[in-house]
């Protein structure tokens, strides 16, 4: 019972304004950070789904380069292994085909083309007769390297192949058809005067050509792959950055047979010269894009000595690419610098990023392209990596 002159502290009927007022404010603050949490959550979510899938994509170009680039330069039989990265250049920083072929002496840091051997080593042997360098019949050889009651010596339609000889020159083809001794051949490159001779080697082999494509409206850009009969086969998407580096042997090449030695190696590196008294290009008589023939006469490298006395490899930049001696010489529609000839690693950089603009934030080291993110909250950065290869064929003198 209440004492007279005191007064009941609350209203027995609820909670006052003022009770309430905070009660909502403490709710609705728990609400948003809940909210916060929640969208944190989903931003987290969607981020890493996305961050799998850079990933993923940065895996698939990695394997898919790391695995042409290994065998580069194999396959061809004429007493030495790998024979087809010795004669002629396997690694050019260039587009070669007859789709979109780049000017003789390109480099670019964003393209490679690669020459390698397909599954098939009984496929290779010589001419019968000459060939020119465009689409038509070769007449090649059954020899005893062939297989057995096969007189097309395991050449099949639908497959690829390249044609050298001593000179450094190489064109590659696709067999249409085949017959008794004859395949058809559809020519994968520019089409140009050069005629291969009797007893030029015909080799299965591939060629391919990545490159970095960017959509000029869009500014997206993929990792593109052409065998030069098809059409463009793109690999990865997004691929921001592709860069390609290459570093080569410092000595230059030297004769390690008689150059009328009926079976090879001939040379360290580099097709074998032609006798003293023939001439079998631009170059003089006895020489070719990487020996010359000084007043002995004999044979000495065409080719300067790099690095200084190391037996290290040395980078072989744009310039040291670009400015000849040129294989098969300075004249032919199809030629390559003769330093090509020294490549025996390659260093690839590739750069992926996230195709969702919501996922990048400002253009920064994080990201190659800004997105629309203002928080960095969910941001998904681009993935990058660096690999070397060291092509096995291409290092067999070292």
């Amino acid at each position: 019972m209440l004492q007279p002159g005191f007064r009941r502290a609350t209203s027995p009927c609820g909670y006052s304004l003022v009770e309430l007022l905070v009660a909502m404010g403490i709710a609705v603050s728990i609400m948003g950070s809940a909210f916060a949490l929640a969208t944190g959550w989903q931003f987290g979510f969607g981020a890493e789904a996305e961050r799998a899938d850079v990933q993923q994509r940065l895996r698939v170009a990695v394997e898919v380069l790391s695995g042409d680039l290994a065998r580069a330069g194999g396959g061809a039989r004429d007493g030495s292994s790998g024979a087809l990265g010795v004669s002629v250049a396997a690694v050019l920083p260039y587009r070669p085909d007859s789709a979109s072929p780049d000017p003789p002496g390109t480099v670019r840091p964003d393209a490679i083309t690669i020459l390698s051997a397909v599954p098939n080593p009984a496929a290779q042997t010589t001419l019968r007769s000459s060939l020119a360098a465009r689409s038509g019949d070769a007449f090649i050889r059954v020899d005893p390297g062939c297989p057995a009651d096969d007189q097309n010596c395991g050449f099949d339609a639908g497959m690829d192949l390249v044609v050298f000889d001593d000179t450094g020159a190489f064109d590659t083809f696709r067999v249409a058809s085949v017959e008794a001794g004859t395949l058809n051949l559809r020519h994968t490159m520019p089409d140009s005067s050069r005629v291969y001779p009797a007893g030029a080697r015909i080799v299965a082999a591939a060629s391919r050509t990545y490159w970095l494509r960017t959509d000029e409206s869009s500014g997206a850009s993929q990792l593109v792959r052409s065998d030069g009969t098809g059409p463009d086969a793109p690999v990865v998407d997004h691929l921001v950055a592709l860069t390609f580096d290459y570093f080569g042997e410092p000595l230059p090449p030297a004769l390690v047979h008689a150059v009328s030695d009926p079976a090879g190696p001939w040379t360290t590196y580099g097709p074998r010269p032609p006798a003293l008294e023939q001439r079998v290009s631009a170059y003089p008589a006895g020489e070719n894009c990487a020996f010359a023939v000084d007043a002995a006469p004999e044979h000495v490298p065409r080719l300067d000595p790099l690095g200084a006395g190391s037996a290290a490899l040395v980078m072989l930049d744009a310039a040291r690419l670009s400015d000849g001696p040129w294989c098969p010489d300075a004249f032919s529609l199809n030629r390559y610098d003769a330093d090509l000839l020294r490549v025996r690693r390659i260093a690839v950089t590739l750069r992926v990023e996230t195709p969702l603009s919501a996922l990048r934030g400002p253009a920064s080291v994080l990201f190659a392209r800004g997105g629309t993110s203002r928080t960095a909250i969910g941001w998904v950065p681009d993935q990058e990596v660096r690999f070397d290869v060291a092509p096995r064929n291409l290092n067999l003198g070292r």
